[in-house]
C-alpha cells in the first residue's frame, strides 16, 4: 500500500478498509492533469524561494519523464498505489530521491483532487463543444439541402401543418446551440483555480495563488479555500447541462425511431448504423438511436446521485466527495459518445422526400390554410373552420388529400370556393408564405442558415 500518510498511525490499514478507501481504479485518468499541476506547483515554489531553481529543474524533468513513460505504456499505474496523486508523488521520490520529498510541500490532497478536476473537466467541455460543433455542422449541411423538402410537423404526434424539413433540422439546431453555450458558459464560471487552498485554510508558505492560476490557464485563484477544497458546483452545472443535451438527443432519437418505421417511412438510416435480429432476418433495427435514448436516463442519474451525495455534506472537504468521479466521468463518456454516434448516423442519414410530401398532403397538414382561404374571402374564421371540417369529412370517405377534392365537392360545402383554392392549399405556398420570423418559407429559412453559419465562424470550443 503506497499512502502519503501514515505517521500518526501505529497499525496498517486493514486490506478492506484500504481497499474501499482507495480511488485509483478511477482517478488514474487524471495522472496527466495531475503532473500538469504538479509542474506548475513547483515552479510557483522556485519563483517564491520555498524551492531552489535546481530542486525545481529536478522535480521537473522527473514528472515530464513519468509523463512520457505512462503515456508510452512503459509505467504502469497499479493499484498498489492509493490514488493518483501518491502514484505520482512516490514514482517520482522513487526515481529522483530526496527532491521528490519536496514536491508536496505548501499543498494538500484536498486542493490538489480539486484543481485535478477541474483541469480534467475543463478539458472535456472542449471537447464536448467539439462534438456539439460537428453535430451542428451537419445539421446545417441537412437544413441548406432541403428548404423545399416539405414535410409534415406536429402536434401531439399528428399532423398538424406542412413545414420543410430544413425547418425541422433547424429547431435541433437551436436546441444543440443552446447547449453549446451551456457548455461555454459553465466553462468560463469554472475558471478559478483551488490550488494554493490546503486542506482548508491555506497556508503558512508565501504561495503567489496568482501565478499558479496563470501558469495553468485559470482566471485567477478560488477566493474562499474552503470553497475552493469543496466546490464541486460545476460539476453539478456540466451534468445539468449534460442531462439537457442528452434530452434533446433523446427526442431527436425519438422521431428517428419513429421516421424509420415501415409506417412512416422518412429515413434510411445507413447499414454502419442500425443492427439486425437473431432470428428475423427481415430486420433493420434503429438499435443506436434507441441507445442514445437509453443512456439519457443514466447521464440523469449521474445528476441526481451527485446532487444527493452533495446535499448533506458540511464544508469543507469530506471524504463523500470522492463519489463525484465515477459519476462525473461515466456521464461524461456516455455524453461524448452519443453525440458523436449520433452524429454519424445523421449525416449517413438518408431522407424519403417523396414520402414526407405525401404524407403531408394526406395528412391534410394544409387544412388551416384552406380555412385562411375563406377568411380572406369575408368567411368568418369559426364559419370556415367548420366548412374545412365538413371537407376533411369527405376527403376521408374518398381517400383523397385535399388538393385531389374536385372543385365541386368544395361548392357543393361552400359556393366561396374558387379555381384557386388549389394554389392557395398546395405545400409550396402553405409553407412559402409563411415569412415572420422562425416560419418555415423558404425566404426566411435561408436567411436564417446564413445567421447559423456566422455563428458557426465564431463558435467557440474553449
Amino acid at each position: 500500500m503506497a499512502q502519503l500518510w501514515g505517521g500518526r498511525f501505529t497499525k496498517e490499514t486493514d486490506q478492506l478498509v484500504y481497499n474501499f478507501n482507495a480511488s485509483i481504479s478511477f482517478d488514474k485518468r487524471f495522472y496527466a492533469q495531475d503532473i500538469t499541476g504538479s509542474i506548475a506547483h513547483v515552479t510557483m515554489l522556485a519563483k517564491q524561494g520555498i524551492l531552489s531553481a535546481e530542486e525545481k529543474e529536478t522535480i521537473i524533468d522527473g514528472l515530464k519523464g513519468i509523463l512520457a513513460d505512462v503515456e508510452s505504456g512503459k509505467l504502469e499505474i497499479t493499484d498498489q498505489y492509493e490514488d493518483i496523486h501518491s502514484f505520482v508523488e512516490a514514482t517520482l521520490i522513487d526515481r529522483i530521491g530526496e527532491p521528490g520529498k519536496k514536491l508536496h510541500t505548501g499543498r494538500s490532497r484536498n486542493d490538489q483532487v480539486a484543481l485535478d478536476m477541474k483541469l480534467y473537466t475543463r478539458d472535456e467541455i472542449e471537447v464536448l463543444n467539439g462534438l456539439v460543433k460537428e453535430m451542428l455542422e451537419a445539421l446545417l449541411v441537412i437544413m441548406e439541402e432541403n428548404t423545399d423538402t416539405y414535410m409534415p410537423g406536429f402536434t401531439h404526434l399528428q399532423k398538424a401543418q406542412p413545414i420543410t424539413l430544413a425547418h425541422h433540422m433547424g429547431a435541433y439546431f437551436e436546441m444543440f446551440k443552446r447547449d453549446h453555450e451551456r457548455l461555454t458558459d459553465i466553462r468560463k464560471r469554472m475558471n478559478t483555480c483551488p490550488l494554493g487552498s490546503g486542506a482548508l485554510a491555506g497556508t503558512t508558505y508565501p504561495l503567489d495563488r496568482n501565478y499558479t492560476a496563470e501558469l495553468l490557464g485559470f482566471d485567477g485563484p478560488t477566493m474562499n479555500s474552503m470553497d475552493g477544497v469543496s466546490d464541486r458546483d460545476y460539476l453539478l452545472e456540466l451534468l445539468s447541462a449534460l442531462s439537457i443535451m442528452m434530452m434533446h438527443l433523446s427526442r431527436f432519437s425519438e422521431e428517428v425511431i419513429i421516421w424509420n418505421s415501415n409506417e412512416y417511412g422518412f429515413v434510411e438510416i445507413d447499414d454502419a448504423y442500425s443492427t439486425g435480429s437473431s432470428i428475423m432476418p427481415q430486420k433493420k433495427n434503429p438499435d443506436i438511436a434507441e441507445l442514445v435514448r437509453g443512456k439519457t436516463g443514466r447521464v440523469y442519474g449521474a445528476l441526481n446521485s451527485l446532487l444527493v451525495t452533495m446535499k448533506g455534506i458540511p464544508l469543507a472537504y469530506n471524504k463523500d466527495m470522492q463519489e463525484d468521479k465515477e459519476w462525473a466521468f461515466d456521464a461524461i463518456d456516455n455524453a461524448k459518445g452519443c453525440i458523436s454516434l449520433f452524429t454519424g448516423m445523421l449525416k449517413t442519414m438518408q431522407f424519403n422526400k417523396d414520402r414526407m410530401k405525401d404524407s403531408a398532403r394526406h395528412g391534410f397538414t394544409n387544412a388551416t390554410d384552406a380555412a385562411d382561404y375563406l377568411v380572406n374571402h369575408g368567411v368568418a374564421f369559426r364559419d370556415a373552420h367548420g366548412i374545412v371540417g365538413q371537407l376533411v369529412l369527405t376527403c376521408l370517405e374518398k381517400k383523397i388529400a385535399l388538393d385531389e377534392l374536385p372543385l365541386v365537392e368544395y361548392q357543393k360545402i361552400s359556393p366561396v370556393f374558387e379555381e384557386d383554392i388549389y394554389e392557395a392549399i398546395s405545400l409550396e405556398t402553405c409553407v412559402n408564405k409563411r415569412v415572420t420570423t422562425g416560419a418555415p418559407g423558404q425566404t426566411v429559412m435561408k436567411q436564417v442558415i446564413e445567421v447559423y453559419k456566422k455563428y458557426m465562424e465564431t463558435y467557440e470550443t474553449v
